[in-house]
């Protein structure tokens, strides 16, 4: 009888170490009405999709989505009826910072909300970058040249007539 109950419970380990191996890091969060939320959370009440790729993913059609629920294979977050995508390119010292602000089922672009970026940078300091929209890439963007390396936090505060549609992301430089 012994035996047979080691067979189980070595059974249940290697089931549990399966299900462990098979988690993608794409995690569900709900966030709260405080103010200050975790890096990849948005601030409103709703239930928020955060998932990360790689930046250097190559973009899709309109439309189409990455395995993990992004469009140019960024940091999500879906608020309500929008879907915000946090985009990191780098070019020498450099951060390119792109943020896709789309709504509804069919992620049309919101060409005209006022963004700011409130990045964190690793020194503790801060900066806050006015978001430009470009219309021939449909998003909008902001640049951190001598950006030095280490972890950053940013903010995205978003205006879409006249209401806030807000979101926070991390990033290594």
């Amino acid at each position: 009888m012994t035996g047979f109950k080691s067979s189980i419970i070595l059974a249940g380990s290697l089931g549990l170490l399966a299900l462990g191996a098979c988690n993608s890091g794409k995690q569900t969060t709900s966030t709260t009405n405080s103010p200050v939320a975790s890096p990849n959370t948005a601030t409103s009440p709703t239930t928020s999709k955060t998932t990360a790729a790689s930046p250097s993913a190559s973009s899709t059609e309109k439309g189409d989505h990455h395995q993990d629920g992004s469009i140019k294979g960024g940091q999500v977050i879906e608020s309500g009826p929008y879907h915000l995508e946090f985009v990191l390119a780098k070019e020498g010292g450099t951060a390119h910072l792109n943020f896709y602000l789309l709504k509804g089922n069919d992620h049309q672009p919101v060409p005209n909300a006022k963004v700011v970026a409130a990045v964190h940078l690793p020194n503790g300091s801060q900066k806050s970058l006015e978001m430009k929209y470009d219309p021939g890439d449909q998003h909008y963007i902001a640049k951190l040249p001598g950006a030095p390396a280490g972890d950053y936090k940013i903010a995205i505060l978003s205006t879409v007539d006249g209401q806030k549609v807000n979101a926070r992301y991390s990033f290594k430089q």
